[in-house]
């Protein structure tokens, strides 16, 4: 039976995939895209039976895809933290970790799933995926030191980075290629150690990023929202993600979006919640119909320039 892999293109999605790879490593047909693109198990064959793992990706969103492959007779092991809808399947054949708690992530999950056999690299996925405090925890009961905490830190923070664009061609790496980097090594502290081309490119990368995305101008602030504003351009549509998530670590007691121009007209959001209040992102995303995530950070795909300064007063309200 073939074996396909379905996985977000960001930092938990890749980490939890080399982390379920290198325990058990077969050959797969791998299924990914930009961090937005969640509808990926619709690419999959309903003509036959087959084996599929699906990681970091909403089942609300892939409902009715994986209900098609379980009546075509396939095995669906399903791992996520987004919120699944209102039930599961109830299926022989479906297999599911889902866990929503703002405190855990996919990669997190994998690892308990595999009893910590590779737990730095879920280490690096939860730093990746803004869970600094749970992630630096975990980095001291592993006994890492300061200055290894802070590289699988950044290890995560630029995965998560490159899978952020409108298209793949915005990105540095795809995210499959990406992996095939990455899984090569059992722990990330190699990887880092080895320092292979692809790491200095992603890191540079981020950096020169996060560097215009810090410059960037202030939408709107007050004392609950802090909103900014990038261009349609590729380095703005890579830097939104990682720059919603400096932006609430720099400020803890706001909830924090970055709105990103599109070329079509309207507007891409990142959201993310308080980190003192790690809660609320999804619903506020799921007001506008382009809209999803989980309950710290989420987004929307399609805002219509019309409907910016509903999002503005809604996101200034909803924490207040």
């Amino acid at each position: 039976m073939q074996i396909y892999d379905v996985f977000n293109g960001d930092a938990d999605g890749i980490c939890a995939l080399i982390q379920l790879r290198l325990a058990d490593p077969v050959e797969s047909t791998l299924v990914t895209g930009v961090k937005r693109d969640i509808a990926l198990v619709k690419q999959l064959p309903v003509s036959r039976p087959i084996r599929v793992n699906v990681l970091d990706v909403s089942l609300e969103k892939n409902r009715k895809e994986v209900d098609a492959l379980l009546a075509a007779g396939s095995e669906v092991f399903y791992v996520d933290h987004h919120f699944p809808g209102e039930k599961l399947p109830d299926h022989p054949h479906f297999t599911a970790m889902i866990d929503t708690r703002p405190t855990t992530c996919t990669s997190l999950l994998i690892d308990q799933y595999l009893r910590g056999r590779f737990h730095n690299w879920a280490i690096a996925a939860a730093f990746g995926d803004n869970l600094i405090s749970v992630a630096a925890d975990l980095a001291a009961k592993a006994s890492l030191s300061e200055k290894q905490s802070e590289s699988l830190k950044m290890l995560g923070v630029c995965i998560n980075y490159n899978g952020y664009g409108a298209t793949v061609e915005d990105l540095h790496f795809h995210p499959a290629d990406l992996y095939h980097e990455f899984v090569k090594y059992e722990d990330p502290l190699d990887l880092i150690a080895a320092a292979p081309s692809a790491w200095q490119k992603l890191r540079d990368g981020y950096e020169a990023d996060m560097e215009s995305g810090l410059a960037a101008p202030v939408l709107t602030e007050n004392e609950s929202s802090l909103v900014v504003k990038l261009p349609d351009e590729p380095w703005a549509r890579r830097v939104s993600g990682v720059l919603g998530n400096e932006l609430a670590n720099r400020n803890p007691d706001k909830a924090c979006a970055i709105v990103t121009e599109k070329a079509d007209g309207g507007y891409l959001v990142s959201i993310r919640a308080p980190l003192n209040n790690r809660s609320g992102a999804d619903d506020l995303a799921r007001r506008f119909p382009t809209g999803g995530g989980r309950k710290a950070a989420a987004g929307i795909n399609d805002l219509p320039e019309s409907q910016l300064d509903e999002f503005l007063d809604a996101i200034a309200e909803f924490w207040s």
